[in-house]
Parts: structure tokens; sequence; C-alpha cells
């Protein structure tokens, strides 16, 4: 069965969120040792990883045959984590030009959800899953509350050899995500930081 609007777009009048200070604290953050499953089988510690990194979190993607939870699109912030993954895999091997050894996407959602968006969006990088929610608790990420779940609110890390560099807080609109860190990227190499 499909569901009753697009997955795929946002729709018009989205309320916008507000910057609740959340992120604050981490810029400059050295990462916690934390082994987060991979959709590409086994498991990532970004503590571990050398040169630059990009991590995108996000609250949960939908899917083309389920309909939304109810009051989604009500709730600031939360709509727009399908389009936002589609932007990085279109800007995937631009922002890889810019420097960038790796991206991967983040959210609470378990591995085996995850792997159906990778497949379907023929994503380029893999999604990582903080299901137990420890990465999340270790750097205190904001969060919010809907149907019983916890879900990481929409932020982008810019990570330099385990440590937070920047960080995108908050993310709005969701589909301007990857070219909004794109801007960002040009604007460091080229010694203008914003």
């Amino acid at each position: 069965m499909a569901r009753s609007d697009n997955v795929y777009q946002l729709p018009s009048g989205l309320p916008v969120p507000d910057d609740d200070g959340g992120c604050d604290h981490l810029t400059g953050i050295r990462l916690p040792p934390l082994a987060l499953r991979a959709t590409g089988a086994g498991a990532v510690d970004l503590s571990a990883l050398a040169g630059w990194t990009i991590v995108y979190c996000y609250p949960r993607t939908g899917r083309p045959d389920e309909e939304p939870l109810t009051g989604w699109n009500a709730i600031p912030g939360a709509r727009g984590c399908t389009p936002q993954s589609c932007g990085y895999r279109d800007h995937y091997q631009e922002i890889r030009d810019l420097g960038i050894d790796a991206v991967f996407g983040l959210s609470a959602q378990d591995t085996e959800y995850q792997q159906e968006l990778v497949e379907r969006l023929h994503l380029p990088f893999q999604i990582l899953s903080d299901e137990a929610l420890d990465f999340t608790r270790a750097l205190k990420l904001p969060t919010f509350e809907v149907e019983g779940m916890t879900l990481i609110k929409r932020l982008t890390l810019v990570i330099h050899d385990g440590a937070i560099e920047h960080v995108f807080y908050p993310v709005f609109p969701p589909d301007t995500s990857a070219p909004t860190v794109i801007h960002w990227l040009v604007e460091r190499k080229s010694g203008h930081f914003l």
C-alpha cells in the first residue's frame, strides 16, 4: 500500500526548528570509542577514523509503503530524513572531492531498517545505528520523544581525527543539508570561515 504523501519530497509549511542550544557543547569534543553497527556489515568506531568525516544525524526515515507517524509533520525538524539522505547521495562525490574521507548517516533505527533505505536510495555510504542511544547519550546529543521512541534531532557533525570540528544545528530545511556542508567546506578551504 502506498502512503498518502511523497516520502521523497518536503511538504510546504513545515515548522522551523529553533536553535535550543542543544549542540553548543559539542565543538572540540573527542568522540567516545563506541562501535556502531553499520549497514555495510560490521561496525564503525568514529573515534578511531583518521582524516575528515561527515556524520549527518537524523530522527528516522519513513518508507514509501508506510504512513508517517501521527503528527510527524507538525514536529519542528522531524520531517525530511529521506530528502536529506538523497542530498548526501547526490553530492557525495563533491563532498569527497573537498577532502572528506568518509560520510555516514546516523539514526536510532536498527540496522535492518536502515539497510532497506540504503538499498532503495542506492546510497554510496553506510548508515550507522545508535539503536541503544549509547553514542547519543555519551555526546549528550539533543533528542525528542514520539510514540515511545527517543529520536535524535537533526544535526551534522564535521569530525577530524576523532574530534568534532564543527556542528550544523538545527538543520533546516533537511534537503539543503549537503549543500550547506559543501558551502562550509569551500569557505574553509579558501580560508573564509563561516
